[in-house]
């Protein structure tokens, strides 16, 4: 059975029902409860692909800009949602909320913070890496994009205490794992 007829034989409103935890191994779209959904990635292309169209058209007047708008909001969309299924958020989660415990940073870091916690101190951080390397070529090093990515940490560590030579570490663990 392919993930076509898989889909289609799954109710949506049930998913939609189905606990936070079941909903997640699923991906399901929150709103639709389409399985395997990745609405932030596809909102991200759908953003990106709607300015470059909107640019490229605006060479036609403001009639090009509208047409090419719309065009690229639905090509960057389809793109962003390939870019996003090529990883998996909450499998990523999963894989770093059990291995971060074996790593010589967080062992590090928790002779500084007794109270060192996933959720608050390094969850973002690895998300900094899985989320991000797929926005770039497959040859492009950690180190190429390092300060980038450190002002993406400045921008979404939330409550997290870690610092940037702290965090650095998680994140290009996760960048390191992510395939595209």
């Amino acid at each position: 059975m392919t993930d076509i007829e898989r889909n289609q034989e799954i109710d949506r409103e049930v998913v939609k029902n189905l606990p936070k935890e079941e909903r997640d191994r699923l991906n399901a779209d929150p709103i639709t409860g389409e399985p395997g959904a990745h609405p932030v990635g596809t909102g991200v292309g759908a953003t990106g692909g709607a300015a470059a169209g909107a640019a490229i058209g605006a060479m036609g007047g403001p009639i090009g800009a509208l047409v090419g708008g719309a065009v690229g909001a639905v090509v960057g969309g389809l793109g962003g949602k390939g870019a996003a299924e090529a990883m998996n958020p909450t499998e990523e989660d999963r894989y770093w909320r059990e291995n971060s415990l074996n790593t010589s940073y967080y062992t590090d870091t928790r002779s500084l913070y007794s109270d060192l916690d996933y959720d608050r101190d390094y969850q973002s951080a690895y998300r900094v890496g899985y989320e991000n390397r797929p926005h770039y070529e497959t040859t492009t090093r950690f180190e190429d994009v390092e300060h980038e990515l450190k002002a993406k940490w400045e921008q979404v560590k939330g409550s997290s205490r870690l610092t940037w030579e702290q965090a650095k570490y998680a994140i290009k663990d996760a960048w390191d794992r992510t395939k595209h």
